[in-house]
């Protein structure tokens, strides 16, 4: 079941591939949906409790690294009585409400002006990463060591920035492009914040018996002040593997969407609008992968 706000709105900021943001005023609602997207084409089935697991495993990271840094977080939606009382009356018509759907999947957030980086922090040679190292032998640009195989430890975490497009792909850029689009001095104190906070939920993770391979995030600034955005640490935004059948030199196990981007590599789809339908049992296995990342790594009940 696909969630999305629809007629009981009428503040529509931002609709994302999966989440939809409304506002509320000096704050957003930050709704996540069931929708998936794979290759930026988002697919026309959902998954079931996606939406609830994204949502609850961001509260969950960003109240785990607050003592590195904010974020935009006000409040998790946990009652939509409390989001009726305050703020049903400049967001809502008439008699409509905030549904009770949006329990567990959305938060009320800080308005920030969002800064134009998409910020991957990679800890091992995947994805992109190895398909570059494969055909150039350099990563996001720089040159690394001849003989390196897929899924490798890299010595140090490696910051891979890239463009921020609300359309298309994303696009790696340099550090040197980094600093020259946001200043020297705030390119340094985002690459050391995600340096820091992936440090910090590699290591909890691995405690859990997951390897968090790669992720990206997002910052904005409030007053000034640099600030967590959007999603952290998600399926949608990282590489789970499982630890325990970790092995260097192939692909791994992953909690992530892959069972969704490896049947669609192999139904043969061209990778463009439209997309096929998932059989019902890669929708099953994919929401399966996300719940039981996010009880592995908080040990939480999932509210749904």
């Amino acid at each position: 079941m696909e969630i999305i706000l629809k007629t009981e709105l009428s503040n529509l900021m931002y609709r994302g591939k999966v989440r939809d943001s409304y506002d509320l005023g000096d704050s957003m609602l930050m709704v996540a949906t069931d929708r998936i997207s794979a290759f930026d084409v988002v697919l026309p089935c959902g998954i079931p409790y996606k939406g609830a697991v994204l949502n609850q495993i961001s509260a969950f990271w960003f109240e785990k690294t607050e003592h590195i840094i904010s974020n935009h977080v006000i409040k998790i939606i946990d009652d939509a009585d409390w989001l009726n009382e305050m703020y049903g009356k400049r967001a809502c018509h008439g008699n409509y409400g905030f549904p009770s759907y949006l329990e567990g999947r959305s938060m009320v957030v800080r308005k920030a002006e969002r800064v134009e980086i998409e910020c991957v922090i990679r800890g091992y040679i995947s994805g992109s990463a190895w398909a570059e190292y494969k055909e150039k032998g350099t990563i996001s640009g720089e040159h690394f060591p001849a003989g390196m195989e897929e899924s490798e430890k890299l010595p140090i975490p490696i910051f891979t920035p890239t463009t921020k497009a609300d359309k298309g792909h994303d696009l790696p850029i340099s550090f040197d492009e980094v600093k020259k689009l946001i200043g020297a001095k705030r390119a340094k104190e985002i690459s050391e914040k995600c340096m820091e906070i992936y440090q910090f939920a590699h290591n909890y993770a691995l405690g859990k018996g997951i390897i968090i391979a790669d992720t990206k995030m997002e910052f904005g600034i409030v007053d000034g002040k640099l600030i967590l955005i959007d999603e952290l640490l998600t399926p949608d935004s990282s590489r789970f593997w499982e630890a325990s059948e970790y092995e260097p030199g192939k692909s791994q196990p992953s909690f992530d969407k892959q069972p969704v981007r490896d049947w669609l590599v192999a139904s043969g789809w061209k990778k463009s609008p439209p997309a096929p339908m998932l059989p019902d049992e890669v929708i099953q296995q994919t929401s399966d992968k996300y719940v039981e990342a996010f009880h592995r790594l908080t040990g939480r009940d999932l509210q749904v």
